[in-house]
């Protein structure tokens, strides 16, 4: 597999995950990891890039959000944004750490952006959370665990 295509298109599935996309990054970092011969660490690093510039696209909607909240293409549902509001009312900016949960994370970010996190704190936060997540999840696939 050509290594641009590889790296690249891992990149964009990542960063469309972390979006309204239904996207699932870890299929292709499993086939990537399982089936060819890139090194791991690389691909771990693209993958989080990824996935945390697509959290920055919520953060970046939901500085934004009061005037699109009620369109029916809204990547949340006012029950997930409310939630996600008043989880991150209670507990900061710590619970962007959650922000590679499925359910909550999108959410999340978006409210971290509602809340105007600045974007430094923001960016710092969920790369850490992204990138954990990652290594896990390729040290899970490798038989690390």
């Amino acid at each position: 597999m050509d290594i641009i295509v590889a790296y690249g298109g891992l990149f964009l599935i990542s960063l469309g995950s972390a979006t309204i996309l239904p996207i699932q990054s870890e299929i292709l970092l499993t086939g990537l990891i399982l089936k060819t011969d890139h090194w791991v660490p690389a691909l771990v690093v693209v993958a989080s890039i990824g996935n945390t510039l697509g959290s920055a696209v919520n953060w970046a909607i939901g500085i934004r959000i009061e005037r699109f909240k009620d369109r029916r293409w809204f990547p949340a549902s006012p029950e997930q944004l409310d939630r996600a509001s008043r989880w991150y009312r209670k507990y900061g900016y710590w619970s962007l750490l959650l922000s590679w949960a499925p359910f909550i994370g999108d959410p999340l970010t978006l409210a971290a952006g509602l809340m105007r996190e600045p974007l430094s704190t923001f960016i710092l936060l969920v790369a850490i959370a992204k990138t954990v997540r990652y290594v896990l999840f390729a040290a899970l696939i490798l038989g690390v665990f």
